[in-house]
């Protein structure tokens, strides 16, 4: 039995721009992943709650309002909350490379900015999301 990664591809806040998002959920899947699109508009509580709910070994958030200190810091208190530390947290958008450092202390794992390729970002998944234990 093997396990694909599972990861759930969020839009969180009031944000309604979605085919970057949309982009990078379908060349996850085309890489052999397991994706779930969250859609527009969710909040951190229902992102976390799917994740946990799929199974999920990784988030990635896309963020271009401006909120991606707010919300990343938001879905990472909640899954420390709910004492889920195997879930990596990476994410995109517009996001000044002035807040980069801050993110990664709060336990980002990376940030793809503007100009990433739908191939940079599979790779960096496939090296940096570990496969689930199949038992």
């Amino acid at each position: 039995m093997s396990s694909r990664i599972r990861v759930v591809v969020a839009k969180p806040g009031l944000d309604g721009h979605d085919r970057g998002a949309k982009v990078v959920a379908r060349a996850l899947r085309d890489a052999g992943m397991e994706v779930i699109y969250t859609g527009l508009h969710q909040t951190p509580e229902q992102i976390v709650e799917t994740a946990i709910q799929e199974d999920a070994d990784a988030i990635g958030l896309s963020v271009l309002s401006g909120a991606h200190m707010t919300l990343f810091r938001r879905v990472l208190e909640l899954l420390a909350e709910r004492d889920v530390a195997d879930l990596v947290v990476f994410g995109g958008g517009i996001i000044p490379d002035a807040d980069l450092p801050e993110l990664e202390r709060l336990g980002v794992a990376k940030i793809f900015t503007p100009g990433a390729t739908t191939g940079s970002i599979v790779e960096w998944v496939r090296n940096n999301v570990g496969q689930p234990v199949v038992g």
